[in-house]
């Protein structure tokens, strides 16, 4: 009986903990506190290539030709130095003579530096790097059981807990800090590499990578284009699990959220998701691309999932990429769109033929990953180089938008509700 009361009064205070924990994690943050903390933020932009080491923590230099396994010497975590493990190769033939352009991969959370995702790119023509942005290598950790996880090297600095649950903490030990300084760090890798163009590199991430892209954009002006998958900022009003994190949470709102400096964000950018996503809902990613400052493609391909593999297996975010490097300006842009009565009307610039438009619906309200969405036809017209899609909006209509298909390509309008 004693320890069945004990089992319970333990249970009621994890279950209460669990209800506090973003009350607990809100420091009262004062207003130069959050100007210093921004401050300390924006300068992250300003890193300079790190020391490159192999896993015997010599200094090495990389060139083209197979896939390495790398450290990079990163940031100092609670007085100590750290290392972030990445996967890194630069296609065969590639000189100074010859540079090919470059991508920075980001993972999000359960993940690590992958090599699939690398060997994708690297097809394509391009360098790519994908960093570990928990102090971890891409190697199972057996001893760990019950669960999937990768082992931890001898240099790690802070890992993910929970929903910027280390908000309470000096701004320079946060897990966000340091994964927003591993990114330009290796951004300023790969723009030291010789047989590199560096006025073509790129960035990718995924989930967590995608809010960890979201936020470095408006911090690092040096990439290309950029691809943030999923993930995206103005999380504090999502009716998930980020509200419960972060409806309190004054250190995210003022200085976290990537909304806060997405209007530096000038380079070309895909918001590359789905409408039935449950973690980051499409008002929330539309936020986010409405207050970048460059021009954009938004991808939202019904049934897409979310996952690692779902997000870079589509064509889309190459064809994204290519069209930047190769041809100098998005393939596909939204130049107008119209409501008249129930008559929903959108214009694309394109240099792609279309096949089709549908129009993406749903009558349901709330959380926009819980909704059940339709598709219906839109009526399709080239005029010159533009396409104009239009289609009528069923009467019970609460949000939409419009997709575009050339071959397996998709291209969506701009979210829509009423």
């Amino acid at each position: 009986m004693k320890n069945s009361y004990i089992r319970k009064i333990t249970t009621s205070l994890v279950v209460a903990m669990c209800f506090l924990s973003p009350i607990l994690q809100a420091k009262d943050w004062t207003k130069k506190e959050l100007r210093d903390a921004s401050s300390k933020i924006i300068a992250l932009g300003e890193l300079e290539a790190p020391l490159v080491r192999n896993e015997d923590g010599d200094p090495f230099e990389i060139t083209p030709g197979e896939m390495r396994k790398i450290y990079f010497d990163a940031l100092d975590y609670e007085g100590k130095s750290t290392r972030v493990f990445s996967l890194i190769q630069i296609p065969e033939g590639a000189s100074v003579e010859n540079k090919v352009p470059g991508i920075v991969l980001v993972h999000g959370g359960g993940g690590s530096a992958f090599n699939d995702w690398v060997t994708r790119w690297v097809d394509r023509g391009y360098a790519a790097i994908s960093i570990a942005v928990e102090g971890q290598t891409n190697e199972r950790d057996e001893k760990v059981s019950g669960k999937k996880a990768w082992k931890k090297h001898a240099w790690a600095g802070p890992h993910r807990t929970g929903i910027y649950a280390d908000s309470s903490k000096p701004i320079e030990d946060q897990w966000m800090y340091h994964s927003v300084a591993d990114t330009v760090l290796a951004n300023s890798l790969m723009h030291s590499l010789p047989e590199v163009d560096a006025s073509k590199i790129g960035i990718m991430g995924i989930s967590w990578g995608g809010v960890i892209t979201s936020t470095v954009i408006g911090i690092d002006d040096r990439f290309a284009f950029a691809i943030p998958t999923y993930g995206c900022g103005h999380k504090y009003d999502s009716e998930n699990q980020y509200k419960k994190a972060l409806g309190s949470n004054r250190l995210y709102k003022k200085v976290w959220d990537p909304i806060v400096r997405l209007e530096n964000a000038k380079m070309p950018v895909q918001w590359l998701s789905w409408p039935g996503d449950k973690h980051f809902p499409m008002d929330a990613l539309a936020a986010s691309y409405r207050k970048a400052s460059g021009p954009r493609l938004v991808t939202l391909i019904p049934g897409m999932k979310h996952g690692h593999g779902a997000g870079w297996r589509p064509d889309d975010s190459y064809a994204f990429a290519d069209s930047i490097v190769r041809d100098g300006a998005i393939w596909s842009q939204q130049t107008k769109s119209e409501l008249v009565g129930d008559r929903y009307s959108v214009k694309f610039k394109t240099t792609k033929a279309i096949d089709g438009a549908v129009l993406v619906w749903t009558s349901d309200t709330g959380f926009t990953g819980l909704r059940k969405w339709n598709q219906t036809p839109a009526s399709l017209e080239q005029v010159s180089d533009k396409w104009v899609a239009a289609a009528t909006l069923p009467e019970s209509t609460t949000a939409w938008f419009v997709n575009l298909q050339s071959g397996n390509l998709i291209v969506s309008s701009d979210f829509e509700e009423r």
